[in-house]
């Protein structure tokens, strides 16, 4: 349960980062501008946490493969076409279209076991549960 209660709040913090971020960009005019002082922070705080935890995890970067730095780029895609719809699409339907992504993309992953993920084949029921979350974030953003 302690794994579940830690995503849940990182789920929480999926909007209210959008929020946050849009409205920075707007106040500074740029929602790219507010991307990079938003990966500055992290950064920081990233930095900091490995170098308090596992300081040699560091000096073991330039052994991992390169092509898993490229989720780099799906986080600043993230949060920058986040950071420039959300005001004008709303958080709501912007965060609604981000779930959907995220429950196709992570019944592919399980279902293939890619990028070392435990294989957990989406059979019927999952299928069904997928579909259930998918109706129930839909429902939450109907008028």
């Amino acid at each position: 349960m302690h794994y579940a209660a830690i995503m849940l709040v990182a789920g929480i913090g999926i909007p209210v980062l959008a929020a946050m971020n849009a409205q920075l960009g707007r106040i500074i005019g740029g929602p790219a501008a507010a991307g990079a002082v938003l990966f500055t922070v992290a950064f920081t705080c990233a930095s900091v946490t490995a170098l308090l935890t596992d300081p040699g995890s560091i000096a073991r970067i330039a052994s991992a493969p390169k092509h898993l730095f490229l989720a780099g780029i799906l986080v600043a895609f993230y949060l920058l076409s986040i950071t420039w719809i959300a005001p004008h699409f709303g958080i709501g339907n912007a965060v609604f279209f981000v779930l959907l992504g995220q429950l196709i993309s992570a019944a592919a992953i399980d279902h293939f076991g890619l990028f070392g993920a435990a294989v957990s084949p989406l059979s019927g029921n999952r299928l069904l549960g997928v579909a259930v979350m998918a109706l129930g974030v839909f429902l939450t953003q109907k008028a």
